[in-house]
This record gives structure tokens, C-alpha cells and sequence, in this order.
């Protein structure tokens, strides 16, 4: 659910509820700003559910290479 900054503060309590059960998304002037999530959410469980969506014959090794060096 996307709302806007100014619903976020008219109706705070009503979004703090509604986060522990779905991601609320917050902009500001059409941009997202930020994101209310549960704390329970099992982070390492969704990165396992991604695992794999992207077939590695289609990962360019020279850009991570470049990417790695960049960080360092």
C-alpha cells in the first residue's frame, strides 16, 4: 500500500496496525520516502525465496567485479 506523507501523519495509528500485515509505503511529493514493515519478518526467509530468480548465465561477472572493486 502506497500513502502519502500527509495520510501517514493524519492517520498514524491506523497505518502502525495495518504494517503488521502488509508493507505501507510512504511518499512525498510522488517520491517513496520510506517503508513500515513488521519486526517480525523473517528477512533471511524472502532473500531465500529470491534466490534463483535470476538464472546466473545471465549475470555479467566483468560488472560484478567492477562492482566489488568500486565498494572497496
Amino acid at each position: 500500500m502506497v500513502i502519502t506523507a500527509t495520510e501517514a501523519k493524519i492517520n498514524f495509528g491506523k497505518y502502525i496496525k495495518l504494517a503488521a500485515t502488509e508493507d505501507i509505503y510512504i511518499s512525498k511529493n510522488g517520491t517513496l520516502i520510506c517503508k513500515l514493515t513488521a519486526p517480525d519478518v523473517d528477512r533471511k526467509k524472502l532473500l531465500d525465496e529470491l534466490t534463483g530468480i535470476i538464472p546466473w548465465d545471465d549475470v555479467d561477472e566483468d560488472a560484478m567485479k567492477e562492482e566489488r572493486l568500486a565498494r572497496q
